[in-house]
């Protein structure tokens, strides 16, 4: 899902690089199933021991396993099995399918609608619709990296991304078909919640 969208310039700061990098991280998983080297760079992640955020760790600590007894051949079966599978996967990850129940429907349009004035542009040939669960992650990384727009940061988290992403981590993590992604969902809930304590501040 890497080229649905035009990533506008970021910004330095490292926190909120961090965060992005999360994102893209989640959404990059979400589109396609990792290849060797994203498995190699999951196997070094190195993550920040925090002590407040232990549930945080623990999830980086669980993909870093997982990604050290996968391999890309399994993790394109598994793939295949929980987001496109034979007329469907197990799983259907759009923003459409778990806030109205059908595909194509009123979210989709509305964030199709919200995009041009965010800065963001889908780019010519991509097939799989913006409210993907791998788009929703990459727009949002984009946003956070995105000088002054702070305020459609935490209006797009609401509307586009808490509001239904949480439940689908949580399908993710209890699909028969997830071994590694089971980590993938751990890791998304986590940091939903991180993001969630971060957009309640009063500075946010």
């Amino acid at each position: 899902m890497s080229d649905d969208v035009q990533a506008p310039t970021p910004q330095s700061d490292p926190g909120e690089q961090a965060r992005a990098d999360v994102y893209r991280l989640l959404g990059a998983l979400l589109a396609s199933a990792p290849d060797a080297a994203l498995l190699g760079l999951l196997r070094d992640i190195r993550p920040a021991q925090d002590a407040a955020d232990a549930d945080m760790a623990a999830a980086w600590q669980a993909l870093q396993a997982a990604a050290a007894t996968a391999g890309p051949d399994r993790l394109q079966d598994e793939y295949f099995n929980l987001f496109i599978g034979l007329g469907r996967g197990e799983l259907v990850p759009y923003a459409s399918f778990y806030l109205h129940g059908l595909l194509m429907e009123k979210v989709l349009a509305d964030l199709r609608e919200e995009l041009p004035g965010l800065g963001i542009e889908r780019q010519a040939g991509i097939a799989e619709p913006e409210d993907h669960a791998a788009a929703v992650c990459e727009i949002m990384g984009m946003l956070v990296t995105e000088d002054g727009l702070h305020f459609n940061q935490s209006a797009f988290f609401e509307d586009y991304v808490v509001s239904w992403l949480g439940n689908f981590f949580t399908d993710l993590g209890k699909a028969e078909s997830a071994d590694f992604y089971r980590a993938v969902a751990q890791l998304g809930q986590q940091f939903l919640a991180v993001e969630q304590r971060y957009f309640s501040l009063p500075e946010n």
